[in-house]
Formats: structure tokens, sequence, C-alpha cells
């Protein structure tokens, strides 16, 4: 069955949106196990969701350690082992993976874009950091975006894997439903002081929720804030009310705790989910309603 799967991958390599532009040869594992390589921890969440219980498939997750940011990521030699071993490679898209380009490039295995059909939001600018990209690739910090990544995924492999199309189905029905009906949300965002982040990731996860992004800086070696950035800060602070500012949990915190120092209010962490332990869709939901509790305790 599996072979015969595998075959399937292969021939409906034109069917996917691909970064490389290898062809289709034999897989790099000859077994009767589909690998799939997910490149980030939400994918990898996302991708397990849609195989839990499907037989003969393994997931494995690319970036394994504790990140903020991918700007200045480089692959390792067992990243490039891995990347060879793949029969499917799935990945967020919108730019977030071009630390990956070449390697896909000479890769025959298809790839699998989670963003495709995501609306997009315009890229956050910093000074003195080198935003290249036209869109914001934080695309799952949305549920209703990650319900689309999900469905990405269920989708292109019931397309390849038709013997258990109806299993992937369901599962994406389910953590769409899960999704929807378990992560809280915010009640009333007008009640509550608009965010000030120390990370450019939360621009989505801001519009979901329907609170207010007064500013977002990233803070990385050679992308400190800059002067002007930390006067703007300290006026939203000062104009707004504002009684706490939001660091990433893999992220600096120095300029955010030399802020605080200076007007009073508090700093308090936010995960982007970039990392943790786990699989399915259960370690989204946690981290998001922990982001928006902590919110909620923050500023309310």
């Amino acid at each position: 069955m599996k072979k015969t799967m595998l075959s399937l991958l292969l021939a409906g390599l034109l069917l996917l949106t691909a970064c490389g532009g290898g062809t289709a040869s034999t897989p790099a594992e000859e077994d009767d196990t589909l690998h799939i390589l997910a490149t980030t921890y939400p994918v990898y969440l996302f991708t397990t969701a849609v195989t839990e219980g499907v037989e003969g498939v393994e997931v494995t997750r690319l970036i394994q350690e504790e990140i903020s940011c991918l700007h200045d990521y480089t692959l390792t030699v067992n990243d490039m082992k891995a990347i060879e071993a793949a029969d499917v490679i799935v990945m967020n898209g919108v730019g977030l993976e071009d630390f990956m380009a070449d390697a896909l490039a000479s890769s025959d295995a298809p790839v699998i874009d989670c963003s495709q059909g995501v609306a997009l939001l315009a890229a956050l600018g910093h000074e003195g950091h080198d935003h290249d990209d036209e869109y914001d690739p934080h695309i799952w910090m949305d549920p209703e975006r990650a319900a689309q990544m999900v469905w990405n995924v269920a989708t292109v492999l019931s397309e390849l894997d038709t013997m258990n199309g109806d299993l992937y189905t369901a599962n994406a029905s389910a953590a769409e439903a899960r999704l929807q009906s378990e992560i809280t949300g915010v009640e009333d965002p007008d009640d509550l002081a608009g965010l000030i982040t120390f990370h450019d990731g939360f621009q989505y996860f801001a519009q979901a929720t329907g609170l207010d992004l007064l500013k977002a800086i990233e803070e990385e070696e050679g992308a400190e804030a800059s002067a002007a950035e930390i006067k703007e800060i300290v006026g939203l602070i000062g104009e707004y009310d504002i009684p706490a500012i939001f660091t990433e949990k893999n992220g600096s915190d120095a300029t955010a705790q030399a802020i605080s120092r200076e007007t009073g209010c508090g700093v308090a962490q936010l995960d982007l989910i970039m990392s943790g332990d786990g699989s399915g869709i259960q370690p989204y939901v946690d981290a998001m309603n922990q982001n928006i509790d902590t919110i909620l305790e923050a500023l309310g």
C-alpha cells in the first residue's frame, strides 16, 4: 500500500506548490513508511494533527532548537540529511524558510506550502532591520489562518494518498473544530490598552483577537531597538497608560526591561510557538490560550 502511495506522491508532484525545481525520482527512503518532514514547530503540530492515526506515516520536525526567529538560521549537516531522507516536506511558506531555498532546489521531495490561500498581511518594518519580504510570514498566530494551514496539509495528502483521504479529512475537520471552539479569545479588546511587542510576529495574533498593535519591533544581534524607537515606545506607554509591554519567550528582553525601569510598566512574555513539546493540535491551543491569559492579566 505504501509503495503505491509513494508512487502517487511522486506522480502528484506537479499538483503541489514546490520551492525546488527538481524532478521526481526514487524516494530517499526505500521502506514502507511515508517520511514527512515539517520545517517548523507550528507546521509540525498541524501536520501531526492531520496524520493522527494514519498507519505507516512518520512526521519529524526540522528545526528542533528553541528559537525566536529564523532570519539568521543556517542548515546543519543533520538538517541536510533530514531533507534528503524526506518523502514529503511541509513548510510554512511566505518566505519563512528562505534559508533552505538551495536545499529544496536540489531535493526531489514534493513540498506542501501551508500558506496557499491564506490572507496575508504586509510585513512590519523595523529601523536597522532587513525586511526584504513583502508579507508577514507569522500566519499560524491566527487560529482561522491556522485552520487553513491544516486544510492545506490535509487536502494535498488526501490527493496523494487516496486510501487514507477520509482519515486526513476527518482529522482536519476535528482540528478546525477545536481551533474554533477551544481558543478563548478576548471578549472586550477595546477595554484593554494596545500591545507593544518586542517581536514582529504578533500582527496576525493582534488582528485575530481584536487588539490594537501599537508598536512591534524585533531585537536581535545587529538590529537592536534604536534610540528613536525607544523614545516612541516610552511616549506610547505614557499616552495610552499602558501597564505592560511584551517580549517573546525565546527573544531578548534587555530593552523592554530598561523601558520598564524608566516608565514603571511591567514586562510579560508571549509565545510565538516556534518551539515546544508534544504533537497534534493541543499544544497549539494551549499556547494560544496562554498568550490570551497573559495579555488579560498584564493589561487587565
